[in-house]
C-alpha cells in the first residue's frame, strides 16, 4: 500500500467509491477472458461500486491518478495474462473450483505454496520477493490502479510468471473465495494507518480481520505484518497475541527479515524519523 505521505489528506466518506459484490467469483469467467483495452479505457474499467457487500466497513480507499503511457500501455497488454478482479467479471474472476474456492492451479499453471500479498503498493516489494523467491506464488491484492499497473511493467521488465494481480478488496476475496488452509502466508506491509481515532475501525489489523487470515493460513503458515506508525504497530502486537490459533516466535516486534525488501516509501519514512517494526506470527491451530 502507499506511504502515508504519498496519500491524500481527507478519506472518501462512507458509501463512496468502495467495491462491488455483483458477482461472485468463478461465475463462469475466466482470468484474461475481457481486455480493458477492448471497447474502454484502462482507467474506466476498474471501479470501485459501492454495494454494501461484505464488510461495511472499508480499510483502503482507492485513489485517482494518471497512468501515463508506458503503465497504460502495460495494463492493456498484460493484464490478461497477470490479473483478475476481486469483482468485476468483465475484467476476469478468479478461477474456482467446484466448491467455490480459489483454483491457484488454474491461476498460476502449477501447484505452489501460495503467499497472499494485501496491499501491494506500486509492487516493488512483490516483484522483488517473487525473483529471490520462484518456488512460491504470490497473489498481490491492490486497489490502487497505478500501482497495479506498476506492478506489471515490473513483472514484465523481470519476466517474472510467479505473480499474479487482482484489483479490488482483499479481505472480500479473502472471505468470499480462498480456501481455510489454503495459503503459506500472508503478508499485509505498511497497510493505510488510518491515524485519526475515529478512523481506526477501519484498520485492517483488528481483531475480526486478523481471525479471518489465521483461518486461511495452513497450520505452520505466517502471517507477516509491517508499519512505520508506532501506534499502530503496538495494536498489530496486542491483536496477534489475542488471537488464540497464532503464537509470535519473537515474542515482540521481530526484526526485518532478510525477505522483506525496503521500498522507496519505507526509506522515506526512515529518512523522516519514522522507525520500521514487523510483527511475525505462525498459525499453531
Amino acid at each position: 500500500m502507499p506511504h502515508p505521505d504519498d496519500r491524500p489528506a481527507p478519506p472518501p466518506a462512507d458509501g463512496d467509491a468502495a467495491w462491488s459484490g455483483d458477482a461472485r467469483p468463478g461465475d463462469g469467467v475466466r482470468p484474461g477472458d475481457a481486455r480493458p483495452g477492448d471497447g474502454v479505457r484502462p482507467g474506466d474499467a476498474f471501479r470501485h461500486e459501492s454495494q454494501g457487500v461484505g464488510d461495511p466497513v472499508r480499510t483502503f480507499h482507492p485513489r485517482r491518478a494518471p497512468l501515463g503511457e508506458r503503465r497504460t500501455g502495460a495494463l492493456e497488454r498484460l493484464w490478461p495474462r497477470f490479473g483478475v478482479s476481486v469483482h468485476d467479471p468483465a475484467l476476469g474472476l478468479p478461477p474456482t473450483g467446484p466448491d467455490g474456492t480459489l483454483d491457484a492451479v488454474r491461476l498460476f499453471g502449477r501447484s505452489a505454496p501460495l503467499v497472499l500479498e494485501i496491499g501491494s503498493g506500486m509492487g516493488d516489494a512483490t516483484a522483488a520477493m517473487a525473483a529471490a523467491d520462484p518456488g512460491r506464488d504470490y497473489l498481490a491484492v491492490e486497489a490502487h490502479l497505478p500501482g497495479i499497473a506498476n506492478l506489471l511493467v515490473l513483472l514484465d521488465e523481470r519476466g517474472l510468471s510467479n505473480v499474479r494481480v487482482a484489483h479490488g478488496d482483499a479481505l472480500d476475496l479473502v472471505r468470499r473465495t480462498v480456501a481455510e488452509g489454503s495459503l503459506d502466508a500472508v503478508h499485509v506491509f505498511f497497510p493505510d494507518p488510518w491515524p485519526k481515532a475515529r478512523h481506526h475501525k477501519r484498520r485492517i489489523i483488528a481483531p475480526d480481520h486478523v481471525a479471518l487470515l489465521r483461518s486461511r493460513l495452513r497450520v505452520g503458515g505466517t502471517l507477516h505484518c509491517a508499519t512505520d506508525w508506532a501506534e499502530y504497530a503496538e495494536q498489530m502486537l496486542e491483536v496477534v497475541a489475542a488471537d488464540p490459533g497464532l503464537t509470535n516466535p519473537h515474542g515482540g516486534f521481530a526484526p526485518r527479515p532478510d525477505h522483506r525488501p525496503v521500498t522507496k516509501f519505507e526509506r522515506r519514512g526512515l529518512d523522516a524519523g519514522r522507525a520500521s517494526h514487523d510483527v511475525v506470527a505462525t498459525r499453531t491451530r
